[in-house]
């Protein structure tokens, strides 16, 4: 296993490059990049961002001189009617200035030492961005797999166990319920019903902690943050659970109709023994495989739109703001880290396969 370990470890590298790289090509041929935006801004509000630019006072005009016409010239469209120096110095405040191969190598080489950059518009390093709204994710992330997963892995056994009862029906539609409402529409509905939104207002709408509790006992914070935690994620867990449970609830179905339960069964071993011995070793095994996506899918991507909903800082949130504001070292940053929190944990569930069934041996595979 070690040696599979650290064939998979070192794959990780090659990986992480090929991501970036594409994603670096296709950023380049992406219309409305930084530049544009911020000319689009300068255009809007006269000189006030070439100042805080450069540097310089706001007094300074930008419109262009008489003899340099209307900078047709120019490859960026929102530049029509602007000072070509102005347009210059944006670019060498977002590093524009530079060719694509200059700063693609500078980006590998600070990603080898971790180091995201900054962000071009808030001006803050990206590792500092990520950290700060990484609690609120992470939150929302741990706690809504923990209970997906502890609520549709009992519940897919005993549907299988119970298979065609009326428990098994009466489970599958309110399964095929939570299958078919997304998890930002049930989200939008505790708002309305439980947040202020039309009748009641029984938890809070945005935040972790609510203001002035900073200080508070750990308690009474740890309290508070329960409170605000609820509704994000229960509308994280209506969208989860469905699949996990039918997916569970399969799987054992499978395995209880093959040849070695039979057996087990013909010995005398209890429906316990049966069940918990010899099916559920089996049957988990695709659903370890799935945990790696489940998990990351809460985490990073799942929670965008249940974080705007809720007004929670997260970093669903900052990849949302930084794509439509093209900001660059954000979006690489974040999708760096994303990528390689999502190869590390493959190898983890790879690992977790040995753990639940030790007859699996990925070093003797061809």
């Amino acid at each position: 296993m070690g040696a599979y370990l650290l064939r998979r470890l070192l794959l990780v590298v090659p990986t992480l490059l090929g991501i970036i790289l594409i994603n670096f090509a296709v950023v380049q041929f992406a219309p409305g990049g930084p530049v544009d935006q911020m000319l689009a801004e300068l255009k809007g509000q006269g000189g006030s961002t070439l100042g805080r630019l450069s540097g310089e006072g706001q007094g300074e005009t930008t419109r262009p001189p008489a003899n340099q016409g209307s900078n047709e010239s120019s490859r960026y469209r929102g530049a029509r009617g602007l000072d070509p120096a102005v347009v210059r110095e944006i670019e060498r405040a977002f590093g524009f200035d530079k060719p694509w191969p200059q700063r693609l190598g500078e980006m590998l080489s600070g990603y080898a030492r971790f180091d995201l950059g900054r962000s071009l518009f808030q001006d803050r390093p990206v590792t500092e961005l990520i950290l700060q709204k990484m609690p609120v994710s992470i939150s929302l992330g741990l706690w809504s797999t923990l209970i997906i997963y502890g609520v549709s892995i009992p519940l897919g056994i005993r549907k299988a166990v119970r298979d065609g009862s009326r428990f098994d029906l009466a489970t599958s539609a309110a399964v095929l319920v939570g299958y078919a409402i997304p998890g930002f529409l049930f989200a939008i509905l505790l708002v309305v019903l439980f947040a202020g939104g039309s009748f009641v207002q029984w938890f809070p709408l945005r935040g972790l902690l609510s203001p002035g509790l900073e200080g508070a006992p750990f308690l009474t914070r740890a309290a508070d943050y329960a409170w605000h935690m609820v509704l994000p994620t229960i509308a994280l867990v209506i969208g989860g659970f469905a699949g996990l449970t039918m997916l569970t609830k399969n799987s054992f179905l499978e395995e209880v109709n093959k040849q070695y339960v039979v057996t087990a069964r013909a010995k005398g071993a209890g429906e316990g023994r049966v069940l918990y011995g010899h099916v559920f070793r089996n049957a988990m095994l695709l659903i370890i495989a799935g945990f790696p996506a489940a998990f990351i899918g809460i985490l990073f991507t799942g929670a965008l739109l249940v974080e705007i909903i809720f007004s929670l800082d997260g970093l669903g949130l900052l990849g949302f703001e930084a794509a439509i504001r093209r900001d660059y070292p954000v979006m690489f940053g974040t999708l760096y880290l994303f990528t390689l929190l999502g190869l590390v944990m493959q190898i983890l569930g790879d690992f977790a396969y040995t753990l639940v069934d030790p007859r699996i041996d990925f070093e003797s595979r061809g």
